[in-house]
């Protein structure tokens, strides 16, 4: 399977009175990865293939979390290095996408062998209409610059 790898840098704010990153800047992290991985960039700015939807109010396409889900492993401390932010998609339903995450200490850390995974999460993104809210499907073209990165959904050790 293959996955994309977000680099995304911790902010001082981020962290909570035990310092370590607060869960719920965990969210805010995971949608910048989400961010960087889905919208199209302006020119001259760089981008993953699966950067393929239109993030302008003219588009009239709305990106909805319907779900999120995040299993704890260990406490993310302050680094100036980004964390390596793995993003994969678990399903591709007809308007809507599981998108799954590790977030992982920085990428030289695997070179190193020694990756810490932070945290799993998925989020359910729905795409819908701007006017109506309702449901629109995914289209072919994003299809297919997403079907490169399916993958397993996560499987949640801890649930209840």
């Amino acid at each position: 399977m293959t996955r994309l790898h977000i680099p995304i840098h911790l902010r001082w704010g981020d962290l909570d009175a035990f310092n370590h990153v607060n869960n719920t800047s965990m969210l805010k992290l995971l949608e910048e990865a989400r961010v960087r991985a889905f919208w199209s960039p302006d020119p001259g700015e760089t981008a993953p293939s699966t950067a393929v939807l239109d993030s302008s109010i003219q588009s009239g396409v709305l990106t909805l979390i319907a779900r999120q889900e995040i299993e704890y492993l260990a406490p993310v401390p302050y680094q100036r290095d980004p964390l390596d932010v793995q993003l994969w998609f678990g399903k591709l339903g007809g308007s809507s996408i599981d998108v799954c995450y590790e977030v992982c200490s920085p990428l030289e850390t695997i070179a190193q062998g020694r990756q810490v995974v932070y945290a799993r999460a998925t989020s359910v993104v729905v795409k819908a209409d701007a006017t109506t809210g309702r449901p629109i499907r995914i289209t072919p073209a994003e299809r297919a610059a997403w079907e490169p990165f399916l993958g397993d959904p996560i499987v949640y050790a801890h649930r209840r």
